[in-house]
């Protein structure tokens, strides 16, 4: 390559926004001289390193805007643990096909089974294939809905909540929402199934129960798993939370059984006095 057609192959990499050509092209050229490639060689070396390097900055961004709690993957995911899932049907879920088929995921079992890994593991894989995904917790996503709806800036919290590609709302059933609070929630699972877009959604709470979910409203409720379910894989997770199981194996569960009500929600305070003066 002479250095004029040189100079201008740089100066048009870095016009197209192509840095990590720009980059590359120095070594590219010394490389294809160096073992005869052919023009379309060249280019497409140039070409796979650009969009590999786009790709891998978009999934930082999109893993930065989907705010989840934690990372997680699957292939930590102790199935073993947890007898009542399906690897199987793990790893079809995996593929993401569900996204193009606009098939929700409700994963359900008691507190501590490993939904919420689950669900961001594969929230996780949507962003690796370049999807946008976004992980709220219930009654935050409540909360938020509320303040919007006070500051008038509803539309815009909808939009983002109903245009992204993949859902993450955990934590179904933990807390009931007031009847304004379940109406806002139903407006998102009601508009996201109209644009056949998928929510992975976790609960603690069996269907035959999500009346106290929507304000003790049964129409609601029933109106909301009728749009959730049409299109959907449920996974119900039975078994022990990892963090009791954890417990029994530290030889603690017992003392912790024991425990009544008034005891346990003693201790819970202490515990949190003593970790607001270890911050």
């Amino acid at each position: 390559m002479s250095r004029v057609y040189e100079a201008k192959a740089a100066e048009g990499l870095e016009q197209l926004g192509m840095n990590t050509a720009r980059e590359l092209l120095d070594g590219a050229a010394q490389k294809a001289a160096a073992k005869n490639w052919s023009y379309s060689h060249f280019l497409g070396y140039l070409l796979d390193a650009e969009l590999k390097s786009k790709h891998q900055r978009r999934v930082e961004i999109n893993t930065r805007f989907a705010h989840f709690p934690y990372h997680k993957r699957l292939e930590d995911f102790d199935f073993s643990a947890q007898p009542s899932i399906d690897p199987k049907l793990v790893d079809e879920l995996a593929t993401l096909r569900f996204l193009s088929e606009g098939r929700n995921i409700v994963l359900l079992g008691p507190p501590g089974v490993g939904k919420t890994h689950l669900a961001i593991a594969l929230a996780s894989k949507a962003l690796q294939a370049g999807h946008r995904a976004y992980f709220i917790n219930a009654m935050d996503m409540a909360r938020k809905l509320a303040e919007a709806t006070e500051r008038n800036h509803l539309p815009r919290l909808i939009r983002t909540l109903t245009k992204m590609r993949l859902l993450l709302i955990d934590e179904v059933g933990y807390l009931e929402l007031s009847k304004p609070q379940a109406s806002l929630l139903f407006q998102v699972i009601s508009m996201r199934y109209e644009a056949g877009l998928p929510i992975i959604l976790t609960s603690n709470k069996a269907f035959g129960d999500w009346a106290s979910v929507f304000a003790s409203d049964p129409v609601m409720a029933s109106a909301a798993l009728d749009r959730l379910l049409h299109r959907s894989t449920i996974i119900n997770i039975r078994g022990d939370s990892y963090r009791l199981k954890e417990k029994r194996l530290a030889g603690i569960t017992t003392t912790i059984n024991n425990l009544t009500p008034a005891c346990l929600s003693a201790a819970s305070r202490q515990a949190g006095s003593r970790q607001a003066i270890n911050l």
